[in-house]
């Protein structure tokens, strides 16, 4: 066994912004405890590709704090732990991670233990996969209200499915929802992944399981999402919740 040390070493990176993207390519993260290192990191991508996409982009100042977070993560710009072992007296050196929760080195494994545990909540039945999107018309009001009109997506796509199971089954179904803003290009396309089960508890606390394989009507179910979206952004906008991008005009 492994007695820690007291020696550390830690680098704070320098001022926020396009400047620090430029880090070494030299510097390569170690991987994280316990999983393979891949052959390409995304901070390498992003020190080799980010400063010339700075020149000609904005981006907004949180954004700019996740990636130079995942470019220095395990890097010696953030210094690490040195260890001796007690009995050979070999030394170990473990760096420092970045810990932020979009850096794929730092969440691997929590991302593995997060679907175990997901997958021991699963029941014997079936699931169904429902996706809400939003048209990419409304995008400059979602860059300029992105919590309140994400809130307002989330509350419309589930209290639509919700709605649903009360009147075809009867029952209250399960839902799990996950927002994904980017499409695969990387474009702004903000969408809910749905995950609803097969059936729901009706007010006995019976099972009420769907019948055919069949979940819902989706041409109907698109209808009812989109007046309740549309009903939940003009109140923000009546009571003054959400802004309308200068120089833009809503229909």
């Amino acid at each position: 066994m492994c007695s820690r040390t007291t020696s550390s070493t830690r680098k704070r990176p320098g001022s926020t912004g396009a400047s620090r993207s430029r880090h070494s390519a030299k510097s390569r993260a170690a991987a994280a405890p316990g999983t393979a290192a891949p052959s390409l990191l995304l901070a390498e991508v992003l020190r080799a590709g980010l400063p010339d996409y700075a020149r000609t982009h904005r981006l907004p100042q949180h954004h700019w704090k996740i990636l130079n977070a995942i470019q220095v993560c395990r890097t010696p710009l953030l210094g690490g732990h040195q260890y001796q072992c007690a009995h050979c007296r070999r030394p170990h050196f473990a760096p420092h991670a970045c810990g932020n929760r979009h850096c794929p080195t730092c969440q691997g494994s929590n991302s593995q233990q997060w679907l175990a545990a997901q997958a021991g909540l699963l029941l014997p039945i079936p699931y169904f996969h429902l996706v809400f999107t939003l048209p990419h018309a409304l995008n400059p009001l979602i860059q300029q209200n992105q919590k309140s009109l994400y809130d307002r997506l989330f509350a419309a796509a589930a209290d639509t499915v919700l709605t649903f199971g009360r009147n075809n089954l009867g029952a209250q179904v399960g839902v799990t929802a996950v927002l994904h803003t980017w499409s695969q290009t990387l474009l702004l396309h903000p969408h809910i992944h749905c995950v609803v089960t097969g059936g729901g508890l009706n007010a006995s606390g019976q099972w009420v399981a769907v019948s055919n394989g069949f979940l819902l009507p989706m041409r109907v179910v698109m209808a009812v999402f989109r007046g309740k979206l549309l009903a939940a952004i003009r109140q923000g906008l009546q009571q003054g919740q959400l802004r309308v991008p200068e120089g833009k005009r809503l229909g």
